[in-house]
Order: structure tokens, then sequence, then C-alpha cells
């Protein structure tokens, strides 16, 4: 069963509303510059015909830049890469066919229904009947590694890197090379991720799903006055390391602060900002930031890694929102994995966190009914780190 993300009025903003230049395209030099950093065997690039065939043979157009990047080279080796060359037609098709029956398995099972489906039919099989009949004039997802997939729309450029399993979809790279370069190198762009595909911007703007590159999208937990301070504190620490909480956000947390009698002169004014005065939300919460003294509390920039204390301050908060019900495991690992494993050159104590999170995302364990299991295995590995020292010690070397 796939895990509802818990709702929130500050829920992370849709991308569409800061509409951000699309990236360069992506040439031949840069995809062989891009499979330098993959850890895998690469073979020889598909040719034209091969690309035609592969796309003639399985029902599907590769995007402009998923096409380059094959034509520059074949990572193999792994489970995790399709081959597109040799590879079993039957895993292929059904690597194509996970996205769609993700979503329809969540129909049949999980009551999730499209809006721009128009009314949901009283009767599952009507249901799943209009719900094929729609997806099959969406544009597909085409597998790029794993569970991360890439709009298949000739032509198109810089579409992002989606995390998929179920409607659990989560940007994961603001476009193929960004993705490739956080995934395997922990670098990442601080560009605001675009939308490119209506239907599926959906479960990343509106739906259940998250833009881990957005500000955390969690619901409001704060019971205390110390606890809205926090929130407010957490908010400061994830703008030094480039995500930008929205305007909503920085409301939502200092109305929970003022309605827990939090003293900032200040904050009644961040508090009771109406939506044609959301311009002014940055300026009074950086004045709440200094009445309250929070700007000499935050993490400063002094090691090798880029704010190395702010991630682990933020990799705290999110096993926090995990354990207590505020934020969704499988989101809320994501995080962890995206703005913190990877940031912080794969530490190795979290990577257990990090593997019970791709672990969660298993299609075949949804459709076994068995994924409750595994995501709960993620609080439990939260709830583990949360009890040691922080951040965690790092296990001794082998040998």
């Amino acid at each position: 069963m796939t895990t509802p993300h818990p709702p929130s009025s500050a829920s992370a903003p849709s991308p569409s509303s800061a509409p951000a230049a699309p990236p360069p395209r992506l040439t031949a030099e840069d995809a062989r510059a891009l499979l330098r950093l993959i850890p895998a065997e690469i073979a020889p690039g598909l040719g034209e015909a091969e690309l035609d065939a592969v796309e003639e043979r399985f029902g599907f157009r590769f995007a402009a830049d998923h096409r380059v990047f094959l034509a520059a080279g074949l990572p193999l080796g792994s489970p995790h890469w399709p081959d597109w060359r040799g590879g079993d037609p039957d895993d292929l098709a059904d690597r194509l066919a996970r996205p769609a029956d993700g979503l329809l398995f969540d129909v049949e099972h999980n009551g999730f229904w499209h809006p721009a489906w128009g009314p949901r039919p009283s009767r599952v099989a009507e249901a799943l009947r209009l719900a094929r009949a729609e997806l099959a004039s969406v544009p597909p997802l085409v597998p790029l590694y794993s569970h991360r997939y890439l709009p298949g729309t000739p032509g198109d450029w810089g579409h992002p890197v989606l995390s998929v399993v179920q409607t659990d979809i989560i940007v994961y790279g603001n476009d193929l090379a960004d993705y490739l370069r956080h995934e395997f190198t922990g670098r990442a762009s601080s560009a605001p991720a675009r939308t490119t595909v209506d239907f599926w911007a959906y479960f990343v703007s509106g739906g259940p799903g998250i833009d881990v590159t957005a500000p955390t999208p969690y619901a409001p937990y704060a019971d205390t006055p110390r606890e809205a301070v926090e929130c407010l504190r957490m908010l400061a620490v994830e703008r030094l390391v480039g995500r930008r909480p929205s305007p909503e956000q920085l409301i939502e947390a200092g109305l929970g602060a003022l309605l827990l009698d939090v003293e900032a002169e200040s904050l009644p004014l961040l508090a009771g900002l109406a939506r044609h005065e959301h311009e002014r939300a940055e300026e009074l919460f950086e004045r709440v930031l200094g009445e309250l003294g929070l700007v000499d509390t935050l993490p400063p920039d002094d090691s090798g890694l880029p704010w190395e204390a702010a991630r682990w301050e933020l990799v705290r908060w999110w096993l926090r929102l995990i354990v207590n019900g505020s934020l969704a495991p499988g989101a809320g690992g994501d995080l962890v994995t995206y703005e913190g494993w990877h940031a912080l050159g794969r530490p190795s104590a979290l990577r257990p966190l990090v593997d019970a999170t791709d672990a969660s995302y298993d299609w075949a364990a949804a459709r076994e009914g068995t994924r409750e299991r595994l995501v709960a295995a993620i609080v439990a590995e939260s709830e583990r780190l949360l009890a040691g020292p922080w951040p965690p010690e790092q296990p001794p070397p082998r040998g």
C-alpha cells in the first residue's frame, strides 16, 4: 500500500509557481563526461537504428537528452540499468509498464483518482477501465536507472528525473545531467526544478508526491513554544543549504509560533500576512529570526563539505519528523538520501536508512501487500539513529 503524505497548507510549492529556465541541451561530449561518473560497465552507445528499433518494438519515444545519453554509451553490469541492446524483452516491458501499473494498483486498492479524470465511477472495475483509457493518452515514463524515470516525449529536452513507485512520485533531479551528478557524486544544481508534463507534474505539485529539491513538506507538529521556535530555526537552516521555503511555509511557521505564545515583535506581522503581501514574508522572517536570537545559533560553513553541520541538523530534524508522524517515511527517507547521504559524502552510518528507503520502493513488495512493513523499517531505523550520538558514529573501516 502506498504511504499517504500528510496534508499541510505548507506543502512544497509547485515548481511551476516559480518558472525556471530550461537547462542547456545535453551534448554528446556532456553525455560522455556523465558516463565517466557512473560506477558501471559502459558498453558502446546505441546507434540511431538501434534507438529507433527499441522505440518501435516497445511503442514509446525517448526524450531528446535521454537519446543523446544512450548514444554516448550504454551502462551495463547492474540490474538497475535497463539494457536496451541485449536485455530480456519481458523485463524491459515490465519496467516500462510499472508506472502505469502502480497508478492502477492505487486506483484499485487505495482509492487514488487523478483530478484530470473527472468524477470517479463508483464501481472499481469501471474506475480501472476509465483510468487505463486515460493513461493511454499520457506521455509514458521511460526507465533510466532503477525506479528513476524520464518522460518519453520525442524532441523534448530537460525533463526532471522522477523517482516512481505507485503514486509516490518524487522529483529526483532537475534534468538528466543534474540527476546523474547527484546520484553518483552527491553534487547537484541549486536551480529550481521545472515541471514539463502536466499529468506527472500533479504528483509533485498538488498530489501525494514531493519534490526533494523543494523545502520540507511536513505537517505542522509544534505543541510547545520550544518546538515552534525549532520550526522557525530549521526553516532558516534549510535556507543555508539552498532550500528556499515558500512564503506560505514562513507564514504558517510564524502563525504556529504566535498561537503558542512565542514572543517576538514582528511575529504577528509575519503570521498575519495576506496573500497579496507574500513578498514581505522573507523580510519579516529575517526580523523574527533576529528578535528571537536565532541568527547567531545557525551552524557555520566551516568544514570541507559544504554546510556539513547544517545538513546533519537537517537530517536529525527529518528523522524526528518521520518518527512523530509529521513527515511520511518514504518522503523523509528520500530527503535524507538526497540532501543528507549524498551531500555528506555517503556516510556509512546513514546507509541502513538509505537501503530501507530504497527497499520500500520495491514494486513487487507493493503488489504482495508487504510495503507497509518495509515503510515501518524506515521509522525503526530513524528511531535507532536518534537514540544514538549525533552526528552518528561511523563504523570503523573493514580490514
